[in-house]
């Protein structure tokens, strides 16, 4: 792209000059795009190109009628603050032009166990990028047992949308289906997100036949007790008799920042109540009436929030099989 503005020099890092070059040949972007039901943006955020570029190709993308998927990732902490500063700015505007985001900081590199070098390390980076973007596309285009497919996808990404979390575990042992939805659901590679609140949930479980309904009990359950009461849920089940005694299991959840602001605004809401001195009659009759009825701890203590949330929020990968498109 820009082949007539930046000439194969590239940008200099200039998002704006990144973004121009998009603008420039939108057309064939637009071409490129034609019939795609689904796009993934991939993207170095904090540059030029990657910076400038992302969000116009993935408005594009979306208005091309395809659902569009981001995954980026953020520069280390040691670079300079502008590009840090840069690359905040792109994905808040790439967040407007997406579906969904997943965002791998370059610092969590450094978390990744039995690593050797630095090369292994970016190669995990890319790994969780392929994961994701393969472990999608074999939802789709894979046959199950109990199928998930695009439309169960796409659905999941466009009504709850935002910042997502995206994952793939593996469990062996008498916990097997436990541990492999937990192992989904954490990864090191993602800045410090969690599903917890979580407005929208896909879990694909792939395991041989000896899996028992017990188990994918275990596992939905001890993922959906992360995500919010009013979640809305979709699985599905592969057998693949390779699987032997281990399971596998992809996890998608979206929504992430609704539920975080859902938490902020009832915490305002908490707030304004301690501090209320009005005289509320019907309250106090209510209070008083209670009190009558029911024995009070006298703590005084509300329910804790059973869906609290990292500070920040980026996210995570999958990898997956399902139902052939029609």
């Amino acid at each position: 792209i820009g082949k007539n503005i930046a000439k194969g020099l590239g940008v200099g890092g200039d998002a704006s000059l990144g973004s121009e070059c998009a603008k420039a040949d939108q057309n064939d972007i637009t071409e490129a795009l034609q019939g795609a039901d689904m796009v993934f943006v991939t993207a170095g955020m904090g540059g030029g190109t990657g910076t400038g570029a992302s969000p116009v190709i993935a408005k594009l993308a979306k208005d091309a009628g395809a659902l569009t998927i981001a995954i980026v990732t953020k520069p280390f902490d040691f670079e300079a603050k502008k590009r840090l500063y840069q690359a905040e700015q792109g994905i808040e505007e790439l967040t407007k032009e997406v579906d969904s985001l997943i965002v791998i900081p370059n610092d969590k590199l450094s978390e990744i166990q039995q690593i050797s070098g630095i090369l292994e390390s970016f190669k995990a980076a890319d790994d969780v990028l392929s994961k994701a973007v393969r472990g999608i596309a074999d939802i789709i285009v894979g046959s199950g047992f109990i199928n998930v497919d695009f439309a169960d996808i796409k659905k999941i990404m466009q009504e709850s949308g935002g910042k997502a979390l995206m994952g793939t575990g593996d469990g062996e042992g008498t916990s097997r289906a436990i541990e492999a939805a937990e192992n989904a659901i954490t990864s090191p590679l993602l800045e410090d997100i969690s599903i917890d609140g979580s407005t929208g949930i896909l879990i694909n479980v792939t395991a041989s036949s000896n899996f028992t309904v017990a188990e994918l009990n275990e596992a939905c359950n001890h993922i959906r007790a992360r995500a919010s009461s009013e979640v809305d849920l979709i699985f599905g089940l592969v057998i693949n008799e390779s699987m032997g005694e281990k399971v596998r299991i992809t996890v998608i959840a979206t929504g992430i920042d609704g539920a975080k602001r859902k938490k902020i605004q009832e915490e305002v809401v908490q707030e304004e109540d301690k501090n209320q001195t009005s005289f509320d009659l019907e309250n106090t009759i209510n209070n008083e009436t209670l009190n009558l009825e029911e024995p009070s701890n006298g703590n005084g203590s509300e329910p804790e929030d059973l869906h609290p949330l990292g500070d920040d929020e980026h996210f995570e990968i999958p990898a997956f099989i399902r139902k052939p498109k029609k």
